[in-house]
């Protein structure tokens, strides 16, 4: 049975020169003859991809290769130029630190707030509030507003709710990347449990030891394109050795 599926999606996306549009000195470059139509970026470039139920799937590539925009497609965050993606199950992304949280809210209304939009209930992330913060370890923080909260906070907040409620799919871009080593080799114990059960998940990591240990399949994506998809030994010894090199060709 299928829980994602991606048919010839590709993705064009603003650069940063077109986020910084600006009225009126775009006025003033069209009388002054100088305006430049904004250029936009194939960030994604007819990407094929099925993934089946239950399977713990790594995403690797340099960075810019468009490993986060996939996912955020994936998850609906953004829509593609042309393609269709289709999903089979709730999702709990972990995509960016404070992505689903208002900042003005306390830890306690931003809990809720985030398993709403996940899909589920006010009751039923009522019920899993305590379990959540002691995860966080932010139990004395309850009543706090977020804002306060530094960003490794905020990522142990965000990765302790998304886990928490056991989706039927669970995408982790970096997730580990922020925290102590204590609390990363927690992190990595509670993955183990999605492993053991029939949850969907796909991990983006530059960590490829983590990769390793825990997916069945890996993609390797390189501008936009899926480069590869294998094994996980196979793939990951594949990218290595290409990554190699270009650095001693450099």
């Amino acid at each position: 049975m299928q829980a994602i599926c991606l048919e010839q999606v590709s993705l064009w996306r603003r650069t940063q020169e077109e986020f910084s549009y600006d009225l009126k000195k775009t006025i003033l470059s069209v009388l002054e003859g100088k305006y430049h139509k904004p250029v936009k970026k194939l960030v994604l470039d007819r990407v094929d991809l099925t993934i089946a139920k239950g399977e713990k799937v790594g995403i690797i590539g340099v960075n810019g290769s468009g490993k986060s925009t996939l996912l955020k497609v994936i998850c609906g965050i953004l829509q593609p130029t042309h393609g269709q993606v289709k999903v089979w199950g709730k999702i709990a992304p972990l995509i960016e630190l404070e992505a689903g949280f208002d900042p003005e809210l306390s830890l306690l209304d931003n809990i809720i707030l985030y398993g709403v939009m996940l899909g589920f209930s006010q009751k039923e992330m009522r019920q899993r509030i305590n379990s959540i913060l002691a995860f966080a370890e932010l139990e004395e923080d309850v009543l706090v507003p977020l804002k306060n909260l530094s960003s490794g906070m905020v990522a142990r907040l965000g990765f302790a709710i998304a886990t928490e409620v056991q989706p039927d799919i669970l995408i982790l871009d970096e997730v580990l990347a922020v925290g102590d080593e204590r609390f990363k080799k927690k992190c990595k114990q509670r993955l183990k449990n999605f492993w053991d059960a029939n949850a969907t998940v796909l991990l983006v990591s530059h960590e490829l030891d983590l990769v390793e240990q825990f997916c069945d399949r890996v993609i390797w994506l390189d501008k936009g394109k899926i480069k590869t998809i294998g094994s996980t030994r196979e793939v990951i010894d594949y990218y290595q050795d290409m990554v190699n090199l270009t650095v001693s060709l450099r």
